[in-house]
């Protein structure tokens, strides 16, 4: 049983302000250690579970947050960025099941620091009819690939939003939203308590072949329709520099592309873009 682990910050336990996701801050450097002991949690409940091969795969801002000395010796680190697959990268090694950890609800929504991607750049992400966040978008892709998503961790309205999405996965809350930066948490000690437990028993079903019936989502569709809504004009002007895709209004785009995977590199790359108006 091969796992990939993707790893967010923004849904950790602890964390509600952006400065805690930023580098060059202490509470930066606080929270980037809260990350990597909740990817230790999942890494240790995997193996604990039966998994046989663990990649963890930092998944936030520049892929450089995780501190490989304080994980688990028997799991791979994907770092760095660019990366084909960004979020997903693993999935290549054969990755059989997928973890989210620290996830964050979509943009748009009540959530902890929620967005999807690219905050300053996306405000709406659909996906072949279907409003998106992080974990649509990438277990979409983790599904083209033939991995499944088992565990999602993160706050109560990323919970909420996502079940629905991977009815056969296993959730933990580690925090409750009552704004967008403010909140009630686990403290980081009872979170990866949480989260090891979780893990364990997820992987254990999964090798029992107990855990129910695995059904691709709409969004995994060839090719795959993509609507884009911005946060401003000017970026709807710099997307739209890109010939293959389509205005709609004054901040909608559309594109279409032969897969989930050509889909995701196409966001990655436009939020790249989106750089040059900051």
């Amino acid at each position: 049983m091969k796992v990939l682990i993707s790893t967010d910050i923004e849904g950790v336990a602890g964390v509600f302000h952006t400065e805690q996701t930023r580098p060059g801050n202490g509470e930066y450097e606080r929270a980037r250690r809260w990350m990597t002991e909740e990817a230790n949690a999942a890494i240790e409940g995997a193996f604990a579970g039966g998994a046989t091969e663990v990649w963890v795969n930092d998944s936030h801002g520049g892929f450089r947050n995780l501190l490989p000395d304080l994980l688990d010796e028997r799991a791979q680190v994907v770092l760095g960025k660019p990366r084909t697959l960004g979020m997903m990268a693993g999935l290549e090694y054969g990755a059989e099941w997928v973890f989210m950890i620290g996830y964050h609800a979509k943009a748009q929504s009540r959530g902890i620091l929620a967005h999807t991607i690219n905050s300053f750049a996306f405000a709406r992400v659909s996906m072949n009819g279907a409003e998106v966040g992080e974990a649509g978008v990438y277990g979409a892709l983790a599904a083209e690939y033939g991995a499944r998503v088992a565990l999602l961790t993160g706050d109560d309205v990323f919970v909420e939003e996502t079940r629905e999405t991977f009815p056969e996965a296993d959730f933990v809350t580690v925090k409750t939203a009552s704004g967008h930066a403010s909140g009630v948490t686990q403290t980081p000690a009872a979170a990866c308590a949480a989260i090891r437990a979780a893990a364990q028993e997820a992987m254990a079903r999964r090798v029992r072949g107990s855990a129910g019936r695995f059904e691709r989502s709409g969004v995994t569709q060839r090719p795959t329709q993509c609507e884009l809504r911005v946060q401003t004009t000017a970026l709807a002007d710099l997307f739209c520099q890109w010939p293959t895709l389509t205005r709609i209004d004054g901040v909608t785009l559309r594109f279409e592309t032969p897969s989930v995977e050509h889909a995701v590199r196409t966001l990655n790359c436009l939020s790249a873009m989106s750089f040059m108006l900051r």
